[in-house]
């Protein structure tokens, strides 16, 4: 099959690798109908994640068909369209047993194009398949279903439940990427007082009022000040960052009200300042975390409802094996205003499930 292989800080490519096999009988073999890329993606092939070793597959959202899957599988049958799930979970371990499945210590959590082969190619070996993937509704188009693979539960669990967004509250999303547009769209489901979104690119800020935001900065339009005119100069109650860089973290720290919450969503490669000798007398709670997906039935039924908006959200198509371009488009987002890009190509009907011979 064709897949997406990581192959050294910079540098990816399309390519032949063997066929996933069914290892463990708690396994599904799906076949990728609908996949997209993700700014962890950005972050691996800059070399921000040393975990993720050169020959790695790619990628760890998509929606497909089971082909096959193992003797203690359950939940699925082949023929099934499913919503594969960005973190998988063992079920048995301390963290799955408390819903915190991305901290599973059975051998699951951020695995696929992580410490496993994952998404983006034509077929994947999905592990701990009865709760690592979800039946899609029949209503619900698969390039809709994909964003909530990763990108809409992560927005949701990290960002608006950890910054527990409260009704009237003054929420600032720093960062209107895709994570940051889904942070927009779930918090408006607890009727935040204004929403406040700070990007560097015009073109996501305008999605950004689309979507939402009741007021937008640049961020060489002072932020802050934007921010503290908007409160009085008490500051947000709620701050996300959706970035991952130092500057951003730091300067949601400095807009946040005393008693606020900041949470943090954004992979960080580098470190960051904790500024305590401001914050020790704030009562700031701040939070950190990776999505433990334990929302996305949830997220399931509300777009099966048409109460979540996702259709903003994909700015460009392309067919499977365009991989490289859609790389090139997404990570470029400065020029080529893409937010998020799904992937889909010419269906097959047969999966060769001899034992694989790559890392898989």
């Amino acid at each position: 099959m064709k897949a997406l292989v990581f192959q050294g800080t910079g540098r990816v490519a399309w390519q032949d690798v063997p066929d996933p096999a069914v290892k463990d009988a708690a396994d599904a073999i799906v076949r990728v109908d609908a996949v997209t890329l993700c700014g962890t993606d950005l972050h691996i092939v800059k070399g921000d994640v040393p975990e993720v070793e050169p020959g790695r597959v790619l990628g760890h959202e998509a929606v497909g068909t089971v082909m096959e899957t193992g003797g203690d599988v359950r939940a699925v049958r082949p023929g099934d369209r499913v919503l594969i799930s960005c973190i998988s979970s063992c079920g048995r371990c301390r963290f799955c047993r408390e819903q915190r499945y991305g901290q599973c210590r059975g051998g699951g959590g951020w695995v696929l194009g992580h410490l496993i082969d994952g998404t983006q190619a034509e077929y994947v070996r999905v592990p701990f398949a009865d709760l690592s993937v979800h039946p899609v509704p029949s209503g619900v188009d698969s390039f809709d279903a994909v964003l909530l693979a990763d990108i809409f539960p992560t927005a949701y669990e990290v960002g608006v439940l950890n910054g527990a967004v409260r009704p009237g509250d003054t929420v600032v999303v720093v960062g209107a990427g895709p994570i940051g547009l889904a942070a927009i769209t779930t918090a408006r489901l607890y009727s935040p007082g204004r929403i406040i979104a700070v990007d560097l690119d015009e073109s996501r800020l305008s999605a950004a009022r689309r979507l939402g935001a009741d007021a937008t900065a640049a961020a060489g339009e002072e932020p802050e000040q934007l921010v503290a005119d908007l409160t009085d100069g008490l500051g947000a109650d709620v701050v996300m960052e959706a970035v991952g860089v130092p500057q951003t973290f730091e300067m949601c720290t400095r807009m946040v009200r005393p008693g606020g919450r900041v949470a943090n969503i954004g992979v960080h490669g580098k470190p960051a300042a904790l500024h305590l000798e401001d914050l020790w007398i704030k009562d700031v709670t701040l939070t950190t975390g990776l999505v433990d997906t334990s929302s996305t039935p949830m997220l399931l039924r509300m777009m099966a409802a048409g109460r979540l908006p996702t259709a903003e959200l994909v700015t460009h198509r392309f067919e499977l094996g365009q991989m490289e371009e859609a790389y090139d488009v997404f990570g470029s987002a400065a020029r080529t205003g893409a937010i998020k890009v799904a992937l889909g190509g010419p269906q097959h009907t047969a999966v060769d499930t001899a034992p694989a011979t790559g890392t898989g």
